[in-house]
């Protein structure tokens, strides 16, 4: 899953593609480096961020969101919380809603049920302005994020949602300290155990930074290792803004397991 921030203020790449023509190139180069979905999003939900405001997330949205859909034939994602937005890049062409907020907003729910779309369900605690403050787990951070997610995939089939549309995502580095991050590494398998797909969102994260000293524009390496680690862990989807790195190393690994499983 290829990142597309269409804000100003994202963490890595945030101005870059706020106008729909380098939106478009953006995507047209993360397509031809082997990306098997695009993920827009118009609202920062890094930690600190405040909301925006509806309107301009659709402004922000619904042109890169039209124009993929006319160009591009992989499935867009759309990266919101807010039900207005999801109905209007559905409408444009949009197949998946990503939300960080695991549709806990009011009408998510009701929304995603009835345009019939896949949706992946996030773990956050708290909220993206605050997140990082204090978060607080027990002794074990994988099994209150699974709780949670499990009681995410109860209220989305309570309301139509069936299971079989529903992807789980750990939220790595939303509310989590390092610790709790490299917990939910350990444990990813867990949380794939649950018997959904597993989206990881690692790529350029403050984690990285933790470990390895480096900033934002010198993480690549370190986010590809964390791609490979997720996969052979059991993730189906890794979101990344370098595409064509990640792309290599999965194709490697993949060739290495199948030459296994042909001896």
């Amino acid at each position: 899953m290829g990142v597309l921030n269409v804000t100003p203020d994202s963490f890595s790449d945030g101005g870059r593609h706020d106008a729909p023509e380098a939106a478009i190139r953006a995507a047209q180069v993360m397509v031809a480096e082997g990306a098997g979905i695009i993920d827009i999003g118009g609202e920062s939900t890094r930690p600190g961020a405040g909301p925006v405001e509806e309107s301009r997330e659709l402004d922000r949205v619904l042109p890169v969101v039209e124009a993929l859909a006319s160009r591009f034939d992989v499935p867009l994602s759309v990266d919101t919380a807010k039900p207005a937005v999801m109905r209007a890049a559905v409408g444009a062409g949009a197949s998946l809603v990503n939300d960080v907020y695991a549709l806990r907003m009011p009408g998510a729910l009701e929304a995603c049920a009835e345009l019939g779309v896949a949706v992946c369900l996030m773990h956050m605690q708290g909220e993206p302005r605050t997140m990082q403050a204090d978060p607080r787990y027990s002794a074990d951070p994988v099994a209150d994020v699974a709780g949670f997610l499990v009681d995410r995939v109860a209220a989305c089939a309570a309301a139509g949602i069936p299971p079989g549309r529903v992807v789980l995502d750990p939220g790595f580095g939303f509310g989590k300290k390092l610790a709790h991050n490299l917990a939910l590494l350990r444990g990813l398998g867990r949380i794939a155990g649950l018997g959904y797909p597993v989206l990881v969102g690692l790529s350029r994260k403050s984690l990285l930074g933790e470990i390895t000293g480096r900033p934002v524009e010198e993480r690549v390496h370190g986010s590809v290792a964390l791609a490979v680690h997720a996969v052979l862990n059991g993730a189906a989807i890794v979101r990344v803004h370098d595409v064509g790195p990640t792309v290599d190393a999965l194709r490697v690994i993949a060739a290495i397991r199948g030459s296994q499983a042909d001896g």
